[in-house]
């Protein structure tokens, strides 16, 4: 086997969603106060997931495919069969039954998902921009594997310093915590909150026009999915831990399948996607899709695969920011 190929495999297995993405072991994980239903061990990926994906990526043909997918799948059912054991030891041995909650919800989330999470890896083995660097960032953008070939992914979240900027060349009204239209002090680094899906809309296209060659948005509900990977298990990240944000950095051993940092906790993240709720909660509103949990949610409600969280897009909340994408 090549040594380009083998850095290949190494990519894949870090970017797969059953592998449980790609993070650096964390041993010191700082777990939500609630949960205790989280395994610090990470699964690694066997010799023969190896050796199908050496092959497919050799030859991607429908017999090949199929044969890593098969093997995909296999793999995927171990670790559900692991989660559905822990689910039936908290049954016998839990003293709160929010701890059985919380376990019986990542086991019905990976049942109902089960196909479209391998998909999912499926379709980030067969991207062409699989290839030793593909993980590195592009002025600070990374390729989403598994989207669209010409879409890559902010690095963090946009920051305070970026949002000023913006601020200062359009006059746009600053976010309500900012004091006089000055940020808050010693918060540079941090996520910029309490903005609009409209005030994101407007720093992106604002984006674009300083660059004319690409376009800049916000990630649809799938993309940002793709970008971030499975949660990993040891993966360190502001949660239940403290009363506001923390710099997009502090917890940066922890990554998200691209390589993009701080995905998940910190702040909820717009996207362009919209929620379906019922008129008598929307009251005519439109409603977009947050992502990541923020620094006051509930681990497990920072998992990629949660779905049904939005906000309503004219309105601005202290635990909601965003990521940018970059088309072409």
């Amino acid at each position: 086997m090549s040594i380009n190929l083998q850095k290949v495999i190494i990519a894949v297995c870090a970017a797969a969603t059953v592998s449980a993405g790609f993070a650096a072991r964390t041993e010191g994980a700082k777990l939500h106060r609630f949960s205790t239903t989280i395994e610090k061990e990470r699964p690694q990926l066997n010799e023969e997931t190896k050796r199908l994906i050496a092959s497919y990526r050799r030859d991607p043909s429908e017999a090949n495919r199929s044969a890593l997918r098969k093997q995909v799948g296999i793999n995927y059912d171990k670790v559900l069969d692991r989660k559905k054991a822990k689910l039936e030891e908290l049954k016998r041995t839990a003293r709160h039954a929010s701890k059985i909650q919380e376990m019986q919800e990542i086991v019905d989330e990976m049942v109902q998902n089960r196909e479209a999470r391998i998909d999912q890896s499926m379709r980030r083995f067969s991207d062409p921009r699989f290839r030793p660097g593909a993980r590195y960032a592009d002025g600070g953008y990374l390729p989403v594997l598994g989207a669209s070939w010409n879409v890559s992914i902010a690095y963090t979240p946009v920051t305070n310093e970026d949002y000023a900027q913006f601020l200062k060349a359009t006059g746009r009204k600053a976010p309500k915590d900012w004091d006089n239209g000055a940020m808050p002090a010693g918060k540079g680094r941090h996520p910029v909150v309490n903005v609009s899906y409209d005030d994101a809309s407007a720093y992106c296209q604002w984006l674009s026009l300083q660059d004319r060659k690409a376009v800049y948005r916000l990630p649809t509900e799938e993309e940002w999915e793709f970008a971030a990977g499975h949660m990993p298990k040891d993966a360190d990240f502001n949660c239940g831990e403290r009363n506001g944000t923390s710099p997009v950095d502090a917890h940066a051993a922890t990554s998200g399948a691209c390589g993009a940092i701080d995905m998940w906790g910190n702040c909820w993240e717009w996207t362009s996607s919209s929620v379906e709720v019922s008129k008598a909660v929307a009251h005519g509103k439109t409603v977009m899709a947050v992502k990541g949990g923020s620094w006051r949610s509930p681990r497990t409600s920072c998992r990629t695969e949660r779905k049904g969280e939005g906000r309503e897009s004219s309105f601005a909340f202290s635990d909601v920011g965003f990521r940018v994408v970059r088309e072409g």
